[in-house]
């Protein structure tokens, strides 16, 4: 029996008994939120006094860890529910491997008069929830624990009891996420707990808002993610030198490591995301199976150590400027080996340059264009300059353009097309796929889309989309309309410009398309993007 059709017999189970005995706890439609404010609730009480009227639907004769299984498929709430239908599933309740809790595990909602009081009353009532579950599912073997604080308190007391329950030597993974209040204490992580053996299989941990002082390894790491840690470089260096299976670490605004030293017994390492860590000044990567680097603007000029085998690039977005143009001219000589490479750029004060040494294994190439505040984006740079990064990509296959902005300052095309310039070059015979969002009237871009028509000799597919935007990538754009707005505003100027930007495609690009080439062009919805 399936778990769909088992949920379904049992809710039919269920109504026949509710149809000669009311139950005294019905739990259809209450949330797990309001079961917890009962002093003994239903889901939660060991056994039944046999004198009791109300027969408990026991479901099939099944093993118990089938029943276990079954119950672990379930999200939280309704296996909270579940628990007070069937026996089996109290059970598997109380020892129920995987806990996540969050605001909307919960379904922690607040009363006007507690919103009012502020959120402590949300934290507290966050708390009693999570308490009262963990009580019930201590010596038990939990394998996943997720913990999104909800609130902008942390009882300490309370959090460290759940560590002591969840951190066994079963663990797998371990994900806490704590509130970062201004001016407040940092909790303190009891490493502890970690590190005296009952961490040992922990092979992801996720830390978010907390104080972090690791002693020693931890053998089955393969995953560490720490955002907002308050831990230095020589603690984190300590961690890594001693978890030798890690593959994966994330580093988001972790502002008291200066150094960050990657050892070269991390034989597995593969993947590095180093974000708005302010203090950082070195990162001395050893690792000699590291291929995947994602590091943001104002970290990529960073001495590195050894990234000869790097493969994939993203210099993610940030208030820097002219990134573009230091792929350019540094990333030839620093990681030679890429085949993917992203870059984001907030301006670029110089058009991009030909490029010394060329990207051999380039096969996927990403560019953002993106102002850090409202206005347009650098008005004299030439997109047309673009050409030469392609030239020093032989075997480029994909390349996509991006152009975020509020306001089209370049100079806009005219004219039959008879003066639009050509640069001479080689051909791009490996591009098939490019695309443009935020496509303008520019001129240099019209002529940067000709010149690729013009060179691209085994393009299959180009798509030219007039509004930046990111989160669809929907055709038609009416559909996504009937269900919410098609996308996020950008203003009359830009919708004018929008407008201007099929008109120019029109006229001055759609004749250039060769009859091999799939031509998708993204117009402005009609209704969102009308210019009335």
């Amino acid at each position: 029996m399936g778990l769909a059709e088992l949920i379904i017999a049992m809710k039919k189970r269920r109504q026949q008994i509710q149809a000669d005995s009311k139950p005294a706890n019905p739990i259809s439609g209450t949330s797990i939120a309001s079961v917890a404010k009962r002093t003994k609730p239903s889901c939660e009480q060991d056994d039944y006094s046999q004198d009791t009227k109300i027969m408990r639907y026991s479901g099939p004769d099944l093993p118990e860890d089938i029943w276990c299984h079954i119950h672990a498929l379930l999200p939280l709430p309704d296996a909270a529910r579940a628990g007070c239908v069937s026996h089996e599933f109290l059970r598997s309740w109380r020892c129920r491997p995987n806990l996540t809790f969050s605001q909307e595990t919960l379904g922690v909602k607040l009363t006007l008069s507690e919103k009012i009081h502020g959120t402590d009353t949300q934290a507290w009532k966050f708390t009693e929830i999570v308490d009262q579950i963990m009580k019930k599912h201590a010596g038990i073997g939990v394998k996943t624990f997720e913990l999104e604080y909800c609130g902008s308190r942390i009882y300490t007391r309370h959090l460290k009891s759940w560590l002591q329950i969840a951190v066994n030597p079963g663990l797998e993974e371990l994900i806490l996420l704590l509130p970062v209040v201004r001016n407040a204490k940092c909790y303190n992580f009891p490493c502890s707990l970690l590190f005296n053996g009952s961490g040992k299989s922990i092979s992801y941990l996720n830390l978010k808002g907390c104080a972090f002082h690791p002693m020693a390894g931890l053998g089955c790491l393969r995953k560490l993610h720490l955002s907002q840690v308050d831990i230095t470089g020589d603690e984190l260096e300590c961690l890594l030198s001693n978890s030798f299976v890690l593959e994966e670490l994330d580093l988001r605004k972790c502002n008291k490591i200066t150094c960050l030293k990657i050892p070269v017994v991390l034989n597995q390492f593969t993947d590095l995301t180093v974000s708005e860590c302010k203090t950082l000044e070195v990162i001395e990567n050893k690792a000699p199976s590291l291929c995947t680097v994602c590091i943001d603007g104002a970290l990529a000029r960073l001495p590195f150590g050894d990234s000869l085998q790097v493969k994939n690039l993203e210099i993610s977005w940030s208030f820097e400027r002219n990134t573009v143009h230091y792929a350019c001219t540094g990333l030839p000589w620093v990681m030679p080996n890429l085949e993917t490479l992203g870059v984001s750029s907030a301006g670029e004060v110089f058009n991009t340059p030909v490029v010394p040494i060329k990207f051999v294994h380039l096969k996927l190439l990403e560019i953002c264009f993106c102002i850090a505040e409202v206005g347009a984006f650098s008005p004299t740079y030439d997109y047309l300059s673009l050409a030469f990064l392609l030239d020093a990509c032989p075997v480029l296959e994909t390349f996509n353009l991006s152009v975020c902005q509020t306001s089209m300052k370049h100079d806009p095309v005219s004219g039959d097309g008879s003066l639009l310039r050509k640069l001479p070059g080689g051909r791009h015979a490996s591009i098939k796929n490019v695309k443009i969002d935020g496509f303008c009237s520019a001129e240099s871009m019209i002529e940067l889309t000709c010149h690729i028509l013009d060179n691209a000799t085994s393009l299959e597919n180009l798509k030219l989309d007039p509004i930046y935007d990111a989160d669809y990538e929907h055709v038609d754009r009416l559909a996504v309309h009937e269900i919410d707005d098609c996308s996020p505003p950008t203003g009359k100027r830009m919708i004018r410009e929008a407008h201007k930007a099929v008109l120019a495609i029109e006229k001055y690009i759609v004749g250039k398309v060769p009859s091999t080439v799939k031509l998708n062009i993204r117009k402005p919805c009609s209704q969102c993007h009308s210019l009335k």
